[in-house]
This record gives C-alpha cells, sequence and structure tokens, in this order.
C-alpha cells in the first residue's frame, strides 16, 4: 500500500504535510515528501487526512464489555463485591470470547491496534485476539488467599499452556505476559514465586498498583510499605513491568518507579467514574516516570476510546493539581502511542518511519470540529473524536476501513455478546 498527500505524525510527533508512506509486508519501507519509484499496489489518497502511530490501551480488562452499564454509582469495593464478582462467577469461556470480540471491534474502530489486557481463561482470549487481528500483551490475573505455592495453584498450569501454545504467536502479535492482580489479593511468597518464574522466561508483569486509598492505606497497615515499597522489596519492578492505576502514590514511591524503569498505566476516566481519585500525572512527568494510557474495562469506563482518555489526561490532572504547565498534548501522544508499545515490548512499533512496523491508523480532518487547525497535536487531543478514525492497519493489514470491519463479522460479534449478557443475567436472577 502507498498513502500518497497525507499529513503525518513523525517519531518526535512533529507534523509533516503532503506526505508518501509505503508499506511493504508488516512494515514501513519509505517516508518522503516525493513519490516513490517504487510501485506498491493499491493507493490511498490521504487528501484532508492525518496519518499517525496506532493507539495502545495499556491497561484494559477486554471481556468485561459483557457489563457495560451493569454496575453504576458505586465505589470500587462496593462495585466490585456486590456487582463484578458475582457477575463474573458466572462467565465461560465462550463469555470471554464474545465480550473480549465486543471490546477488540470498539477498539479497533477508535484507532487502538495494540492492548495490554488482564483477566481470565486465556485460552478463549487469545481465540479472540488471533480472530481480530490486533496485537495484545495478556496475563491472568493471579489472586491467591491462601498459603500455597504457586506451582499448586490452577493459573501456573494455565500459565504454561498459554506460553507454550501462544507466546509470541504469529510474529509477536499475541505475547503472554504475567500477572499479580494486586498487593492485596496476594501474598508475599506467591509475589516471589511469580516473579522468579517470570524472570526466568524473561517475561513481563501486569499489575493493579495503589487504585484506591483504601487499597493503599491497608498495605502500610498490613506491611508497614507503601504498595510501591512492598512490590520493590519482593524484587517485583526487576521484570519488565505495567503499573495500572498509580493514583495515591506518595514519598519515595515515584523515585522507586523511575529507578526501576516501570510505566504506569494512567486511567482517568475509570478512576474518576468510579471516585478513586487523581494520578498525580504532573510529578510522574517532573520525575521522569514513563506513562502509558490505558482505559480500563467497559464496566469502569463505559467506553474504550483513548481520544476521550487522552483529554482526561490533558486537562482534569491539570486542575487537580493546580498545574497547567507540565501536560502537554505530545505527552498524552507519547504516552497513547510510543509508551505504550515500550511497555508492551513491542520498540519497532509506535513511530511513522522506515523500518517500523506499519501499525498505523488515519483520520478525516475534514470535520466542523477538527477545525480550524491552528496545532494539529492540540487539535488530535482536544478535537478528536474516537469515529474520526476511517483506517485502523496493523502489521501492514487492514482492520477497519471507511465502516468496515476485514475482521469482524460486527453484526455477529453484536449479536453474541447480548446472548452471553442475558445468559448470565438469567443465572443470577
Amino acid at each position: 500500500m502507498l498513502l500518497k498527500n497525507i499529513d503525518l505524525l513523525d517519531e518526535a510527533f512533529v507534523h509533516h504535510k503532503n506526505c508518501y508512506v509505503g508499506i511493504e509486508g508488516k512494515r514501513i519501507d519509505y517516508v518522503g515528501k516525493q513519490p516513490p519509484k517504487k510501485q506498491y499496489g493499491r493507493v490511498y489518497d490521504g487528501t484532508n487526512k492525518v496519518l499517525l502511530p496506532g493507539l495502545v490501551n495499556a491497561h484494559s480488562h477486554a471481556s468485561m464489555t459483557l457489563l457495560r452499564g451493569y454496575a453504576e454509582n458505586l465505589k470500587l469495593q462496593d462495585w466490585l463485591h456486590q456487582k463484578i464478582f458475582p457477575f463474573e462467577d458466572k462467565m465461560q469461556g465462550e463469555d470471554i470470547y464474545n465480550g473480549a470480540m465486543l471490546a477488540f471491534a470498539e477498539m479497533i474502530r477508535f484507532g487502538t491496534v495494540s492492548v495490554t489486557d488482564m483477566y481470565f481463561i486465556g485460552e478463549h482470549m487469545a481465540r479472540a485476539v488471533l480472530d481480530a487481528g490486533i496485537k495484545c500483551n495478556f496475563s491472568v490475573g493471579l489472586t491467591c488467599f491462601e498459603d500455597k505455592d504457586l506451582h499448586q495453584l490452577p493459573i501456573y498450569q494455565e500459565n504454561l499452556f498459554l506460553l507454550e501454545n501462544y507466546h509470541n504467536v504469529n510474529d509477536g502479535q499475541l505475547k503472554i505476559d504475567l500477572s499479580i492482580h494486586g498487593e492485596y489479593t496476594s501474598n508475599p511468597k506467591i509475589v516471589q514465586q511469580t516473579v522468579e518464574f517470570g524472570e526466568g522466561k524473561g517475561l513481563n508483569m501486569h499489575i493493579h498498583l495503589s487504585e484506591t486509598k483504601t487499597e493503599h492505606e491497608q498495605c502500610k497497615e498490613r506491611n508497614k510499605k507503601t504498595p510501591t515499597e512492598y512490590f520493590y522489596a519482593l524484587k517485583l519492578f526487576d521484570m519488565p513491568t505495567t503499573a495500572a492505576h498509580c493514583v495515591w502514590l506518595e514519598g519515595e514511591d515515584f523515585d522507586i518507579l523511575k529507578e526501576s524503569d516501570v510505566t504506569v498505566a494512567c486511567c482517568p476516566i475509570s478512576n474518576f467514574k468510579l471516585g478513586s481519585g487523581f494520578c498525580n500525572v504532573p510529578k510522574l512527568i517532573s520525575e521522569g516516570v514513563k506513562i502509558a494510557l490505558g482505559t480500563d474495562s467497559a464496566a469502569s469506563n463505559n467506553n474504550l476510546n483513548l481520544f476521550e482518555e487522552m483529554k482526561g489526561f490533558c486537562t482534569v490532572y491539570n486542575a487537580a493539581y493546580d498545574d497547567v504547565l507540565t501536560i502537554k498534548p505530545i505527552h498524552a501522544l507519547k504516552a497513547a502511542t510510543a509508551g505504550g508499545f515500550a511497555a508492551q515490548g513491542r520498540n519497532d512499533c509506535g513511530k511513522i518511519c522506515v523500518g517500523a512496523r506499519a501499525d498505523f491508523i488515519v483520520l478525516d480532518l475534514q470535520k466542523p470540529w477538527m477545525q480550524p487547525c491552528h496545532h494539529l497535536q492540540n487539535n488530535l487531543v482536544y478535537s478528536t473524536q474516537g469515529s474520526d478514525v476511517v483506517l485502523t492497519v496493523v502489521d501492514g493489514k487492514v482492520l477497519y476501513e471507511e465502516g468496515e470491519y476485514t475482521t469482524i463479522d460486527i453484526e455477529k460479534v453484536i449479536y453474541n455478546a447480548n446472548k452471553s449478557t442475558q445468559k448470565i443475567i438469567n443465572q443470577l436472577r
């Protein structure tokens, strides 16, 4: 494919007008102002459009689309115990698949090309990833409330199965990570054993960290340490780690995350909606901590639209910390693209340059809310709607274009998701 006459944001997020971008196989092999001599087959007219790296959802529970709108106006602990856990207890493999396919359809439509997801029944999640064509780092969230060895837990065998059958399949489309759900749902022994297992296999780690004040303060009471200090002492951060939320960080937590090269997956809308608080993003930026963006689930966010997340990232934190100078649109764009890819270990993704993976999206600039355009980066973060995406490409393959999916039967996906949801609701009555 050759994209012609298209605006783009380069690897430094500098705006270039009227460019040519050539795609060969899974990679970009030409970027320039002049037409390439090479013939690429299909030519895509990018007039009045912009090309940018595909977005990365750095913290998601995809299959929870089945719970969209099901549990509202509740604090996190009540939300979990009164509504979410009972529903999830009824979910079976096909429900996991149906919920994930609905999530991936939404993500692809809104320009997300890769997702870091934590859930359960991983075989069915893997099937959904491969069917949809999206990239994914998937982990089964480990919870353990007993004094058991890791090898005694069913999740150990599940992880072995997932690693053997799905890790790095389809040229890295799907990667298997490990996950400790959280400090309050695990114990020190199981954390240490999981770290030892993961380091031996060179895997990434995905955790919830200081999401609520209750979680944070109770960890300090139990361990005389913040959750960040607790996991640091157990050497969990020796693994490449994505830490979701990080709302209640304090004291040395920021230094630890910086020193340990941890990526914080900020989830603004979910945190606001559940009343969990405000992640101190200005301090994260000033301390040089790596940041990515996530939606969390559709049950706590209600949509999986990273453009909405970028706007929240660049606005509400400024008000919360009385700091309008630190967070700029370029921070949101980097967090939603290169920051997420780096956290996933996908270092050849997240930029529009020769040699990079062809994971990109195209947006229509001829919308009333996108005009006039004094500064493209500002418009992309503050004005863009997810529905402005007209083309989503992963590894050089078109997954969505102008209302049409190439890998997803959207009517079937919606039908199956509603069927799974109704089945579970009937069981709960």
